[in-house]
């Protein structure tokens, strides 16, 4: 029997929306927390904004486009720069990136009111299917090591494996995977909240857990604010990282509406979704946060359990927002162990790929025409190679090289295939 989906708009009973939200809030947990950990900030700022920066997200977007919006990682090697360098400047400052951040959000709403001002009618020539597949396969295929590694799948330095991690991580996967197929009922909806808890009860099991954080967490805390700073240097170092967070935001978006079957790009419209984000980014600039992107990792989420509603996700951000006050609960979903995430994130990661293949598959890409299989293999190796291009001091590869390869490629042959330039067919 296949499980129902539940629609964008459809409402979720409370006793089931509760449970559901709390599993795209585990999902977006770990990778959202592990920015400000890595920034040395307090990371219930980043939790009250990231729920804030989601709530209008979801209202600019008319409640039409389920997406979580969590900590950007593109903006990480920006950031060490500006805190690493030039201390007579900068002085390490954090407030100094968060100049930076605001002036990446003011990107986003400028581009967003180009695309409503001029549509976005040029997607279709810049991002056709043959080169959007295969830049939303390397949305996951890129974090496949992320995943394994947070799973203890990878060996150390020294070539050992921990046995322990390894053992929580596949004990967590299997229960998601099979849970997905097997589980009926309102089961059937929450596989990767039941794997989270196995893995978790596991893990306490083989000591992989501490429980000295959640004792000596306080009840209620208020989260730590930081002031925003401007200096030009900085800003120039920082905001090259938004092209990198757009050509993430444009794969995402269309992913999530592939999986929900809905064209989410003409409505609510990308304008829409890139303004969500860019408003979010430069809120959470000027509170102390760090820049927000749509999260790859609640994307699964939906596309493993079929529940697509925009409450649930809305349910998620609330609880964030609560959770950035509660000291204690707080510190207990940050006591979840690493390869727990892991074994979530080699599912979600890999469901995301796969969400490429299908795009190229519902398509029908005709792998005969020569600019079909051109763009998907140059998109492919280029993403996969770990060939980078140095734009001052922000390096681009992976995803965001391909896409903007693919997107440059895309354009040129669309315009010698309306010149009648191209031949229409190949022996391959």
């Amino acid at each position: 029997m296949i499980q129902r989906k539940i629609q964008v708009e459809e409402k979720v009973p409370l006793l089931q929306g509760i449970p559901l939200s709390f599993q795209h809030l585990f999902a977006m947990f770990g990778a959202s927390v592990l920015v400000p950990t890595l920034f040395k900030i307090d990371p219930a700022i980043v939790l009250l904004m990231n729920g804030i920066g989601t709530l209008i997200y979801l209202f600019l977007c008319k409640g039409k486009a389920p997406a979580f919006l969590g900590s950007s990682f593109a903006f990480l090697s920006p950031v060490f720069v500006v805190l690493g360098t030039n201390q007579e400047l900068w002085g390490g400052n954090y407030s100094f990136a968060l100049g930076g951040f605001i002036a990446s959000g003011c990107v986003f709403i400028t581009i967003a009111l180009i695309i409503w001002r001029f549509g976005s009618d040029w997607i279709g020539f810049v991002l056709p299917p043959a080169t959007m597949g295969p830049i939303v396969m390397l949305i996951g295929l890129e974090l496949a090591g992320v995943a394994t590694g947070m799973a203890g799948i990878m060996p150390d330095a020294a070539g050992a494996y921990n046995i322990k991690a390894i053992t929580v991580s596949l004990v967590t996967l299997l229960v998601v995977a099979f849970g997905s197929l097997l589980f009926r009922g309102f089961m059937a909806i929450i596989p990767v909240l039941v794997g989270i808890a196995v893995g978790y009860v596991v893990a306490i099991f083989l000591g992989l857990v501490s429980f000295g954080g959640i004792a000596a967490a306080p009840v209620l805390a208020f989260p730590t604010v930081y002031v925003p700073k401007f200096d030009i240097n900085a800003i120039l170092i920082i905001i090259p990282a938004s092209l990198v967070v757009i050509s993430e935001h444009i794969g995402h978006l269309v992913v999530t509406g592939n999986i929900v079957e809905r064209d989410l790009v003409k409505d609510p419209g990308l304008h829409r979704s890139l303004m969500g984000d860019g408003i979010s980014t430069v809120l959470s600039g000027f509170c102390g946060s760090v820049p927000t992107t749509t999260y790859g990792e609640n994307i699964g989420v939906m596309a493993i359990t079929r529940v697509y509603s925009v409450w649930v996700i809305g349910g998620a951000a609330v609880i964030s927002i609560v959770l950035a006050f509660v000291g204690k609960l707080s510190a207990v979903i940050q006591s979840i162990p690493t390869p727990v995430m892991g074994g979530i994130c080699i599912l979600l990661f890999g469901v995301i790929a796969a969400s490429g293949i299908r795009m190229l598959v519902e398509a029908k890409v005709d792998y005969s025409k020569p600019i079909n299989l051109s763009l998907t293999a140059i998109v492919l190796i280029v993403g996969i190679s770990g060939a980078a291009v140095q734009l001052g001091n922000v390096q681009l590869k992976g995803m965001a090289l391909a896409t903007v390869v693919g997107m440059i490629l895309s354009l040129v042959f669309h315009l010698l295939e309306r010149f009648n330039l191209v031949n229409e067919q190949t022996d391959i």
